[in-house]
Order: C-alpha cells, then structure tokens, then sequence
C-alpha cells in the first residue's frame, strides 16, 4: 500500500487556469444545487453568479449571449428560443396596454403578423409605413409611439434601411429603434453603433449557419434591459442548451460564410440580370440597385447571401422553374445554410399578405428569394442557367 498522500480536488479557478476545455461542454442539466437557502437568495437575487433553472438561464445560454453581445457591442444580450420569440420578448418588456408601435411594412410576414395582428390582443396597436420614405415615417412618429421595428435589409425586397436617419427620427419623439438585423448578421452591419436602440438576430439563419436549430439573439443599452430577463424567463421564451452550443460553434465560421456567400450572391446577381426570363432583380449590391448608396454606407465587407428575383411568366413559370432546380437548389422556405435554397414569398413568407398588399410590396407569384450558400458559384450558376434553359 503506498504511503503517497491522495492529491487534494483542484479548485475551481485552478482547474480553468489548467483543464479547461477548449470547446464549452454542453449542460443539460434543467436544474441547479445549491449550498443552502442563503445561496439561493444570492444567486436568484442576482448578488452572485450562478444559476438556479434553466428556464432562468444556463451556462450555454450565457456563453451565447455573450459572444452574440459582443459581436454587436451590445451592452445586453440575450437568446430565446426563436427569432420570434426574441421580438416577443422585446415588445413583451418595453411595451405595456395602451401603447403603439410603429411597423415597417417590409418585413417579415410573421413579424407583421405579431406586431399589427397579435399585439391588438393585449391592447398595443400598431401602423405599417413605409420606412424607406423618411416623410411618411416623420408623420406616422407624430403620434410617438413606443418602438419602431424595421430590418436592416427587407424580406424579400432587399430594401436597405437608413438606420441612421430612422433613429435620429425616432429618439425626436422619444420613440425607441428596433433593428431586425437577420439578412446583414453583425459581420455586416451593426445597428447598435448607428443609433439603435436595440438589436434582433434569427440566429437560425446565417449566424449558425447549418439550418439545424432554431434560436434568437436581442441585444441593447442597459438602460432598457430591465424587464427582457424576467420577460425570457416568465414567458416561457429561454432557449435549449444544445441549440445554444450548436449555434455558439456556428458563430466560430460566421465571418468567413459571409465573406463567400456575399461575394457568390453578387456574381449570382449579376448573373441573373443577363436572363430574358427575369423580369427584375432585387440586389443591394448591384450598381444598378436603388438601395446600392444606402447598402454602401450601412453594409461593410459585403452586401449579404440574399437575392431576389421575379420570372416574368409569374407563378406558372416560378412553379416550373422550382421543379427544374429541385435537384440542385433545394426549395426550403428559410434561409441561411452553407448550401444555396429558394423560396417562395408568395406561398411561404408572405402567405398571409393579402394580394393587393404583396402587390404594393413587390411581390407576386413570379418572385422566387434565394439564399446564396458558399459552395462554388460556378456551381450555383450553371444550376440556375439549366432551369433557364427549361422554362
């Protein structure tokens, strides 16, 4: 039998100087020890570090947020379970009965749907305007509502926002700024450091990248910030942990996807204007685009992985131009893999527009979004001219 004395359990702080892993571990755990009721009433006081319940918040959570905050010089940050459930969480924690919204008419039909549809239930209304015609948008903040939501690029129509004059606007009247930054990721545009107020993410778009979880980041000032934890928390809103440690591992690539993906759009863009079927093309990067002096004043590094396009022969020529890609552009109605899929506007995103309203969008059955991956643009490219070639 040895007489070598066992070595003592490192501490804690030793084993991070010495054993730390290089890749955060996943903790499923749901629920948290603790060393006595004086413990609890510290860390679920928010006196000390820790955590309780994973509803109120876990380690992979936290490392999310914060890698998301930083991305975008947030002072706060959070996950939630979902893009949509983070703008619940911001309407949720700053708005209250009696309050009003102002609304973009170009985003995403759900977002629309909440905003204009849901809220009314709870008694916060809300007025669509047309936010890149900064008149109408003085006018609507006449009333001054509580929150302006707008996207730093439009779904579908790619329309670029002038954050900067919106938010210039909207602090006029005391109205707070909410910036979708979905289509743009922090790799591209930070709303935060043009005047937004606060910061939304689908990270289940580009910013993980791999079309395997579905997860939302909001981020903003401190002054705000109050109410969006026990809004997370109270509504049911929190976030798993294995999504949260896939899409931390996917923020890891985030730069470098849409460095290519940005680069293949523009040349698929370009493409795309040589082809007699198309009847228009929605890209801020192209020269030719209204939105090109906005997109180079807001976008740094790239004009993002988006590109719409509308068929002249309308829904029957989109029907067969989808089949004919099947094989090789994949219709998935989200966006943001590593692999290049279309959409469809008009039976997906914007299905429960009425048509004169996809109509004044833009939008009709000919419109096909495609989410431009990173694989070879020679490869996308030949793909598309082939179902050219067919319809």
């Amino acid at each position: 039998m040895s007489d070598q004395q066992p070595t003592p359990p490192l501490s804690n702080e030793a084993r991070m100087r010495s054993h730390a892993p290089l890749i955060p571990p996943i903790e499923l755990s749901a629920v948290y020890c603790m060393r006595d009721p004086d413990d609890a009433d510290a860390v679920l006081g928010g006196e000390t570090p820790g955590f309780a319940y994973a509803r109120d918040g876990h380690p992979n959570a936290e490392a999310l947020a914060e890698r998301c905050r930083q991305l975008h010089d947030a002072e706060r940050g959070g996950v939630c379970a979902s893009g949509m459930s983070a703008l619940a969480a911001a309407v949720l924690a700053i708005t209250k009965s009696g309050d009003h919204v102002l609304v973009s008419d170009q985003l995403y039909g759900k977002s629309i749907r909440l905003l204009a549809g849901e809220c009314a239930r709870f008694g916060v209304g809300a007025t669509l305007v047309d936010t890149s015609c900064l008149d109408k948008v003085a006018s609507a903040l006449a009333t001054r509502p509580k929150l302006l939501v707008i996207e730093t690029i439009s779904n579908p129509q790619l329309r670029v926002a002038d954050i900067a004059a919106l938010s210039k606007l909207a602090h006029a009247q005391g109205t707070l700024l909410l910036v979708d930054n979905t289509f743009a990721t922090p790799t591209l545009c930070q709303p935060l450091t043009w005047g937004a107020d606060i910061v939304l993410e689908s990270l289940t778009k580009m910013m993980n990248g791999h079309s395997d979880v579905v997860l939302g980041f909001l981020g903003g000032a401190a002054s705000i910030w109050e109410r969006v934890p026990s809004v997370i928390s109270t509504w049911g809103l929190a976030a798993s942990p294995f999504d949260c440690w896939l899409a931390l591992r996917g923020l890891g690539t985030l730069e470098v996807r849409i460095e290519r993906a940005s680069a293949n759009a523009l040349a698929v863009a370009e493409f795309l204007t040589t082809q007699p079927a198309v009847r228009e093309v929605f890209y801020p990067g192209l020269p030719s685009s209204s939105e090109y002096a906005l997109a180079r004043q807001f976008l740094s590094g790239g004009f993002g992985s988006m590109v719409t396009f509308t068929l002249a022969g309308g829904r029957a020529a989109a029907t067969h131009f989808i089949r004919a890609l099947s094989q090789a552009i994949p219709f998935a109605p989200s966006l943001g893999d590593l692999s290049t899929t279309l959409s469809h506007p008009e039976s997906t995103s914007h299905r429960g527009h009425s048509p004169e309203e996809r109509e004044r969008l833009g939008i009709d059955g000919g419109t096909i979004r495609l989410s431009v991956g990173i694989e070879s643009r020679d490869q996308i490219i030949s793909a598309l001219a082939a179902a050219f070639a067919l319809i």
